[in-house]
């Protein structure tokens, strides 16, 4: 095996004060290749960019024809260099003429050179380019020399992202890194947003790569690993992490990586290389990115969060960085996050923050409720945007489509402040309805409400002009919060409602935990479908403490005045007769303590769980009022899990068997002379409200800025011919066609406002 000349120190030693010196860019990097190439032994050493086209640049080289730099290029997975920038993989052949990716660039000269090393140059897990070392003899390139080549790559790689390189550029192309970048996400609410990116947990910005002294700086990732896993043994150790909770696992997931001696020696390895502690693990974490973003496998890629979290978590000890607190925002914030809970959203200054981002989540997650709620637009499962931006970066958000722009060009960045100057007329067409009855053309009433569950939003009845709150969550209060809410915090926040509301009535539905709205202070098992588990009325009923505390800070929180409660999840009549036990008997303690009790209280059966449509005759008698949600109802008949793309889009929520289901609760309703209103996300969408109201359904609840959309094509709707054509499909089927085509006939046909 050939060495290098005085290791890789002494070369990472003359690169930082190559960096140093003021030099143009391109003498710069001339300099670095020339130095490479002595320290390697090698008679070629080049250096390719990738360009934000795919096309790999040669930019600059000692050995090769120098006509050739930025007149050389290969498109990615062309020839050796493109395969190494496709697959982010060192490579090493001592006859490259013969490996079938090998591609021959006359203008090099590089006919007569037989060995070859590559290795690509990386910074947060993205292929920025590739160096290369090349010999006329044939030489085999070992481990330590890869090693010292990936090594010095990281250098170059920040070097890369911290220097001007206008002047190399050709027009028309820019470094991979800072390029813009279209993101198709998962649309969490709609509007638009342009703003300026906040990372919600910033990666820590290493600055000193090169080691002064290895043994110290081993010293240094020994002392912080240590830190690391005392502080994950703490937390594991706290007396709020039972055994089952997801949260222990995911710190039990830390504490297997941080124990890993294959990670650890890389560290280490990479520090003996002669980078810092912190570079090291810069390094190591950059490169199994690469590897592991390649993946398809789910399990691989969750595997990655958790090693991008450790790695920061440990980046935070070396540097001694505090977590970030949340700090003030600049104007038009927009957040990017891989994930965050409600409560960690509310933290920010809403007056200030435009939108949302995440890695992950979905739809119905309750960030993306609370997002709805407060107006914020929000896109998820935009995939690895938080490794692929910087704070201040500038972006939008394109909530109806799902999209991301990151770094946007001006053209489009045009287009979308056009799109905004629109969307602001529509606004202020829509607020120009409010106070219009929504009524069809042919005379039918359609009463429009909220759907809420923080105060903030209640404000918003007067902009909208819906005649009430169809559905208020409570169990947002509890998940928000650190410990469990008091009586008297939870009679405060009820009461603000009702106060805010006014006459406008406001159904409370009791609190809906478990299954995916984790509340850390209650403990519960662990379950393998936690959607289907202990949750919602179940659990209410089950710690009847609970439920009885909230349905006495609801009757106090009336203060005389009429009052709506709505049960969640209930499965079998039997289990609402319960809840309206408790309710009895907290009215009749009221009474005899001489305190006020609601003029009137009503109580409604949420119909979510499909069993009840086979009790709805003995429900209903029961019930003042029933509400439908559909979340939980479309993904329990269609088996498929709601926060699952991969098999959610496969269903569509208006298909005939989930609407025949639907108009079961409507005709039940009607045999009945109950009220039903539709308080699930169907309601909100134009195509879906059109569907409901088609089977009968003439109440539904939406978030505050569907309710303008929804009240416009009603306005412009006549109703009873396309009541018809539904109930002709629903009972002998759709000719092929389905109700979504069915529908989109009529709104064609009555020319609806369908946006």
């Amino acid at each position: 095996m050939v060495t290098t000349i005085g290791g890789p120190r002494v070369l990472l030693r003359q690169l930082r004060e190559t960096m140093a010196e003021p030099l143009a860019s391109q003498e710069r990097l001339d300099k670095i290749v020339g130095l490479i190439a002595e320290n390697m032994r090698a008679d070629v050493c080049s250096f390719y960019v990738l360009r934000d086209d795919g096309a790999l640049e040669l930019f600059a080289t000692r050995g090769l024809n120098t006509e050739s730099v930025h007149l050389t290029t290969l498109r990615l997975g062309e020839g050796l260099v493109g395969l190494i920038a496709a697959e982010a993989e060192p490579l090493s052949l001592d006859d490259a003429t013969s490996h079938p990716a090998f591609a021959y660039r006359p203008e090099t000269g590089e006919e007569k050179y037989n060995s070859f090393l590559g290795v690509p140059v990386l910074r947060a897990g993205q292929t920025l380019g590739v160096l290369v070392v090349q010999n006329a003899d044939r030489r085999h390139y070992g481990e330590d020399e890869t090693e010292a080549m990936l090594t010095t790559a990281t250098i170059l790689a920040e070097m890369i992202a911290t220097s001007d390189f206008d002047n190399l550029i050709k027009p028309g192309s820019d470094i991979d890194l800072r390029r813009p970048r279209m993101f198709n996400g998962v649309s969490f609410t709609d509007g638009i947003a342009l703003g300026k990116v906040v990372l919600h947990d910033p990666r820590v910005v290493v600055t000193n790569f090169i080691a002064e002294d290895t043994d110290a700086e081993k010293q240094r990732l020994d002392a912080a690993l240590a830190s690391m896993r005392v502080s994950i043994d703490a937390m594991l150790d706290h007396g709020d992490m039972q055994p089952t909770s997801d949260h222990r696992e995911i710190l039990e997931t830390y504490r297997m990586f941080a124990n890993d001696r294959g990670w650890v020696n890389r560290l280490v390895e990479a520090i003996d290389n002669g980078l810092s502690a912190e570079a090291a693990v810069e390094r190591v974490q950059n490169d199994t990115r690469a590897r592991m973003q390649r993946q398809t496998d789910p399990y691989i890629r969750d595997r990655l969060h958790d090693l991008d979290d450790l790695a920061n978590r440990l980046l935070r000890v070396l540097t001694n960085t505090n977590q970030p607190a949340h700090r003030d925002l600049p104007e038009n914030a927009i957040l990017v996050a891989r994930n965050m809970g409600p409560a960690e959203l509310l933290e920010y200054d809403r007056k200030k923050l435009r939108g949302v981002v995440l890695e992950e989540g979905g739809a119905t997650a309750h960030v993306a409720i609370v997002a709805r709620s407060l107006g914020i637009v929000a896109v998820g499962q935009a995939q690895s945007i938080v490794s692929m931006c910087e704070g201040g970066d500038d972006i939008i958000l394109d909530g109806p489509l799902g999209q991301v722009h990151l770094r946007p060009t001006a053209d489009i960045e045009q287009t979308y402040i056009d799109k905004v100057r629109i969307s602001a007329r529509r606004r202020a067409h829509y607020a120009a309805l409010k106070d219009r009855p929504s009524v069809t053309k042919d005379g039918v009433e359609i009463t429009l409400l909220h759907n809420s569950g923080l105060v903030a939003d209640l404000p918003m009845l007067d902009d909208t002009g819906a005649t009430g709150v169809g559905l208020f969550r409570t169990e947002l209060q509890f998940m928000i919060a650190s410990r469990l809410p008091r009586l008297q915090e939870q009679v405060d926040l009820y009461a603000e409602a009702m106060e805010i509301a006014g006459d406008r009535p406001v159904v409370f539905r009791l609190l809906d935990i478990g299954g995916d709205k984790v509340v850390p202070y209650l403990r519960s098992a662990a379950e393998e479908n936690p959607a289907m588990g202990y949750r919602s009325i179940r659990l209410g009923l089950d710690r009847p403490g609970l439920l009885r505390t909230q349905i006495r800070a609801l009757l106090l929180a009336a203060r005389g005045r009429p009052l709506k409660i709505l049960v969640p999840m209930v499965t079998e009549t039997f289990e609402f007769r319960q809840t309206k036990q408790v309710l009895c008997k907290e009215m009749d303690r009221l009474k005899r303590a001489g305190q006020a009790v609601p003029e009137k209280v009503e109580i409604g059966a949420m119909v979510e769980v499909p069993s009840l449509l086979f009790e709805l005759d003995q429900i209903m008698p029961e019930s003042d009022f029933v509400s439908i949600g559909s979340n939980d109802l479309v993904q329990f008949l269609t088996a498929a899990d709601r926060a699952n793309p991969r098999v959610s889009k496969a269903y569509d929520p208006i298909g005939l068997p989930r609407l025949r289901a639907l108009r079961l609760v409507v005709d039940a309703a009607a045999r009945h002379n109950k009220p039903v209103t539709m308080c699930g996300e169907l309601a909100g969408k134009p195509m879906e409200a059109l569907a409901l109201m088609a089977i009968g359904m003439t109440r539904l609840s939406m978030g505050p800025a569907s309710i303008g959309p929804i009240k416009e094509m009603i306005l412009n709707l006549e109703l009873e011919p396309v009541k018809a054509a539904i109930s002709e499909a629903l009972s002998v089927g759709a000719n092929g066609h389905s109700v979504r085509n069915l529908l989109t006939e009529w709104a064609d046909k009555q020319n609806l406002p369908m946006g």
